[in-house]
């Protein structure tokens, strides 16, 4: 029998959901999970999961007393709803889930490590291992510096929204665990700005993610690298081999439905005889390779503000449902 295309690619890359939909999760049987704050916004409206909402309303409101707000509660839930959305999906999962830190502080490496050793310890108190759970941190310089000390003291991280060389090389200094570089994000970007079309090989989210892998195989960096943000297949076909990719379920349901061959694109033997000039990084380097990359710039700019403008709607979203249960409350009581 012909194998799926979604079967060639577990054979030689390790498949992540990219979701916080446990219907999907359970359909693909990923490895790992990996969510968004735009993910976990769209997750906490759908009807089924409006106990689990509901449940971390509750308890926010519990712990900050009745005088507080209902944005301070809103703001506290949204910062354990990404945590018990993790754990779910964790219980059907065999490896590992990233919780994203606040986007809002991408430029501050204090509070970032505050807000990662917050997620740390609430995994702590329910029992699951930090060895399951990746950090997930904007790669802003002042981002990387907080990985690098989280990595130190045994809190794993995943870099996101990597769109340069500068950035993938700043994180594997740093040795963090994990970096995202963004294809689909790249292609965009190069659509629009130079009104071309890419396909396959030629696609610059594929030439950036293959240019990342090879340089962290021809170096031995131990950081690893998982494409995200697909537009289409063709751009999976093209990294086949790359450490991981996390895929959403629209894609997931295509690879599975799509009978062929698979070759291997990024090979870690091939990559260590490749002409690659090591680069030497540093905070000066990292700004100066970051300014004269416009693309790199601009979507980490427009990614950390998306991210951002997500949590701000899932604030308004738990303070609207925060209302809805205090009425129900008052109706209860009468």
């Amino acid at each position: 029998m012909a194998q799926t295309l979604l079967e060639g690619l577990r054979s030689m890359t390790k498949v992540v959901a990219d979701t916080g939909d446990f219907e999907a999760i359970l359909r693909f049987k990923p490895q790992d999970s990996t969510t968004n704050p735009s993910l976990i916004t769209a997750a906490a409206q759908l009807p089924q999961y409006g106990h689990l909402v509901d449940d971390v309303l509750h308890q926010a409101k519990s712990d900050l007393g009745a005088k507080a707000s209902d944005q301070d509660v809103a703001n506290l839930a949204f910062q354990r709803l990404a945590v018990a959305f993790g754990q779910k999906i964790l219980a059907e999962i065999p490896g590992r889930v990233s919780t994203e830190v606040d986007a809002r502080l991408s430029f501050d490496t204090e509070a970032t490590l505050k807000q990662a050793r917050n997620i740390i310890d609430q995994y702590d108190k329910l029992g699951i291992s930090r060895e399951r759970v990746l950090v997930k941190i904007a790669a802003t310089w002042e981002g990387i510096e907080a990985a690098k000390k989280l990595e130190q003291e045994g809190i794993h991280c995943n870099l996101t929204l990597v769109f340069g060389l500068h950035q993938a090389i700043a994180c594997a200094e740093a040795k963090v665990t994990l970096i995202s570089p963004f294809v689909g994000r790249i292609l965009d970007w190069y659509k629009k700005n130079t009104k071309g079309d890419y396909h396959g090989a030629e696609d610059p989210g594929v030439i950036s993610v293959t240019a990342i892998y090879n340089y962290f195989k021809k170096f031995g960096y131990s950081t690893v690298v998982m494409g995200a943000s697909f537009r289409n297949i063709s751009e999976i076909v093209e990294l086949a081999g790359c450490d991981l990719l996390t895929i959403s379920p629209k894609l997931l349901e295509e690879l599975d439905s799509t009978q062929g061959e698979l070759p291997r694109k990024l090979n870690p033997t091939l990559a260590k005889d490749l002409p690659i000039e090591r680069i030497v990084m540093n905070r000066e380097v990292f700004d100066k390779m970051h300014q004269a990359d416009r693309m790199a710039h601009e979507k980490l700019t427009e990614g950390i503000e998306g991210f951002s403008a997500a949590l701000v709607d899932l604030e308004k979203h738990l303070a609207k449902r925060l209302k809805e249960l205090g009425a129900g409350l008052e109706l209860a009581a009468k």
